[in-house]
């Protein structure tokens, strides 16, 4: 359909305003919420991702498109739950104690909403316990940690053993990320999963969803 490739388009390039008025003339005109989100919104998203890992796009860019995509979902979202349909799964967010860093976790948070996630953001320098704390009152399947610092890494460890402690670590695959992680650290701290920029951590949240 025409106005979802449209809309689409529009996220691409970043025009929240265009993305506004087509996502109203779309619902207007009778067109599924849900066709709206999928072949519209994420349809664009997942092209901002795929020229994100190819270099094509930078920072700027995926910001400035996932800022279009929210002026849409902040039409859809309500409709979406009236109408019952659920988010693919929760996910809880946030960097790590002692980082002050949110660029990257932003951009995490943006591409896994982007793809039908709902997205609690914890925000920067968050303790051990409010992850726990989070992870015990919710019931979420997906945390992810970021640390942009070689000196808070060490927090995430920290975490992974306070969930441990806690007795819920089996609730919750944890995810982690961030410019000095890298697989071996992951493994080192027993993370289920590391991804090394935001686009593939969508790939990395949906494959531990089905593990």
């Amino acid at each position: 359909m025409e106005i979802l490739e449209s809309i689409a388009e529009a996220v691409i390039k970043g025009r929240a305003n265009e993305v506004d008025e087509l996502v109203k003339k779309a619902l207007d005109e009778g067109v599924e919420v849900q066709d709206v989100l999928n072949k519209g919104l994420i349809a664009g998203m997942n092209v901002v991702g795929v020229k994100f890992k190819s270099n094509e796009f930078y920072v700027p860019e995926v910001l400035i498109a996932a800022r279009a995509m929210s002026r849409g979902m902040d039409i859809v979202k309500p409709l979406l739950v009236k109408s019952g349909i659920k988010p693919v799964a929760k996910y809880i967010i946030g960097t790590v104690k002692g980082d002050l860093h949110d660029i990257g976790k932003n951009l995490v948070s943006m591409m896994l909403r982007g793809a039908g996630f709902e997205v609690i953001d914890l925000g920067v320098d968050v303790p051990a316990e409010k992850f726990v704390e989070t992870v015990k009152n919710e019931n979420i399947p997906l945390l992810g940690l970021s640390a942009l610092l070689t000196t808070t890494m060490p927090s995430m460890k920290e975490v992974i053993e306070a969930l441990k402690q806690a007795g819920v670590r089996e609730k919750v695959k944890v995810m982690v990320g961030g410019a000095p992680i890298t697989q071996e650290y992951a493994d080192e701290i027993e993370a289920d999963g590391y991804a090394p920029d935001a686009a593939t951590a969508v790939d990395v949240a949906k494959r531990l969803l089905q593990a």
